[in-house]
């Protein structure tokens, strides 16, 4: 057996035979990196994310779209007032032990999550001290489940829907031992935690008594979810070359691959690459309160100095596409105002150069060379296009950490940054408007721009939302405190004996996979 397969074998802990004689009943998917536990929302990051939430679901969910849909809810209503939400509980639906869900169960996991000792990693979001706060919950009956907040908020759904909290998951309260600590996830998802190897694999199995939400299709976390394949297979393999040769052989389903391999497994007539796109945000920030960059007719020069489609071409390997706003392209919210973006005019950009006065002062990018992220070849191409026009740009390379470190305390004139998904636009300008004074890492502070943004936080009305980003988006436009490029993707070869897989927000779904039975689809 070549090395390879056998590196593989000896990771998934079984022989490739073995793959083989499953391969109409499993997948296997190769996985950068292991999980970090089996908890929702606690002790996670995105790897782990996207395997957990094969096996637990909320209340709601988020769509394809970035919206948010019923998910164990079959509705949801919202007072007049905007301060109490009513659930209620889609009929049918068991937990993994196939005990049935009850109003009981999501109100003994709403408060495992707000209780301190479980860690999760969004109670913050939830108890006051970001604002939001719920203040009350009840059943009122088996199939009700009321929440009450303090205040108004556009985000509050979304927030309970967001991936990074585990969807805020309703488990059964057999998932904790007796001493309250934490065993393993009794959710309601397609499938259920079948063994995790630390370091090796985590395979996942289908709950037969799964019930899914209502649509013909999958829809982001919502929608059809049916489980067709009786086990999936998340193999650790941390090396990308090693993961592209168990696709090639066969040894591996599906897996993240490179930018750079793309071209080259698109002419494997066994694969199939999928290069899905991401809410993250490919961006050049300005620091604003840089004695020369405080001049906004500068960055306006800036801006019209860049051949934004080049830019982005050469950074994703010919993937992307330009992206002006921080709205996201796949965002209900994305529209004909948030296609206006800069205009790439060399002239203009002299124009503009000599009327803020500069002098040739010199103006640096901070950048690192992380493989993952295009912080470099963005940084590159921005120097020689700012210079074509006669800034005086510089490039100073830096370790990740000691980057991270300056663009947390400002320090910097311009800096080639990524920054993760939000998938709701006030969430994603929140990441980066706000008083400096208060948060040092912020980038935007114009007062009538971080007005709006509050607004766009309480208000419900998708329309007058709607009208509130087109402002927020046009404004940021005009002031250049920084630059969005494109937003991130991925890349994912498949194995064409297998039908129905996708990646959302990095995340790969296994619900609505199914493997080729012909001997010729094999692999």
């Amino acid at each position: 057996m070549p090395r390879l397969l056998i590196r593989l074998a000896a990771i998934g802990g079984a022989s490739i035979a073995c793959a083989t004689a499953f391969a109409q009943t499993s997948v296997t998917v190769a996985q950068p990196a292991d999980i970090r536990s089996t908890n929702p929302g606690v002790n996670r990051d995105n790897t782990t994310d996207g395997i957990v939430l094969h096996m637990v679901e909320g209340l709601v969910g988020y769509r394809q779209d970035g919206s948010v849909g019923p998910l164990l809810a079959q509705s949801v209503e919202m007072s007049k007032d905007g301060l109490t939400y009513t659930f209620r509980l889609r009929k049918g639906v068991k937990f993994h032990n196939d005990a049935p869900l009850t109003s009981a169960d999501v109100d003994w996991s709403w408060k495992r999550y707000m209780d301190p000792k479980t860690d999760w990693r969004c109670l913050s979001e939830f108890d006051g001290r970001g604002g939001l706060k719920v203040v009350e919950t009840s059943t009122p009956d088996a199939a009700t489940f009321v929440m009450k907040i303090n205040k108004p908020s556009a985000i509050f759904l979304d927030t309970l829907s967001r991936t990074d909290c585990g969807m805020t998951a309703i488990l059964h309260r057999s998932s904790v031992k007796a001493d309250g600590s934490w065993d393993k996830p009794v959710g309601t998802g397609p499938f259920k935690l079948g063994e995790w190897k630390r370091g090796e694999y985590v395979t996942v199995t289908a709950f037969k008594g799964y019930t899914s939400p209502p649509g013909s299709k999958a829809d982001g976390y919502v929608g059809l979810k049916a489980p067709l394949v009786d086990t999936v297979r998340f193999l650790v393999v941390p090396d990308g070359s090693t993961a592209t040769a168990g696709l090639k052989s066969g040894a591996v389903d599906a897996g993240q691959i490179t930018a750079s391999d793309v071209q080259e497994l698109k002419t494997d007539s066994k694969l199939a690459v999928q290069t899905p796109g991401q809410a993250t945000k490919n961006v050049l920030l300005i620091q604003t309160r840089d004695p020369l960059l405080k001049n906004e007719k500068l960055r306006q020069a800036i801006a019209a100095s860049f051949d934004m489609e080049q830019i982005v071409a050469a950074a994703s390997e010919g993937l992307g596409s330009v992206n002006n706003s921080a709205i996201h392209k796949g965002s209900a919210f994305y529209g004909a105002a948030q296609k206006k973006g800069y205009r790439y005019d060399p002239a203009l950009a002299a124009k503009l150069l000599r009327e803020a006065g500069y002098k040739g002062e010199k103006i640096t990018i901070q950048t690192n060379k992380r493989a993952h992220v295009p912080s470099y070849t963005v940084a590159v191409l921005a120097q020689a296009m700012m210079q074509s026009v006669g800034i005086n740009a510089q490039i100073e390379v830096l370790e990740w950490a000691t980057q991270l470190d300056r663009y947390n305390s400002g320090n910097y004139q311009i800096s080639s940054f990524t920054y993760s998904s939000r998938l709701d636009p006030a969430l994603s300008y929140e990441q980066f408007a706000g008083p400096k004074d208060k948060q040092s890492r912020k980038v935007w502070e114009d007062p009538q721009a971080l007005k709006l943004i509050d607004e766009s936080f309480a208000e419900a009305d998708p329309k007058k939302r709607q009208a509130l980003f087109d402002q927020i988006h046009a404004q940021m436009i005009r002031q250049v405190p920084l630059i969005m490029l494109y937003n991130g993707l991925d890349a994912w070869a498949v194995r064409k004996r297998i039908s129905g897989f996708s990646v959302w927000e990095g995340k790969p779904r296994l619900w609505g996979v199914s493997v080729a039975t012909s001997a010729s689809k094999a692999g």
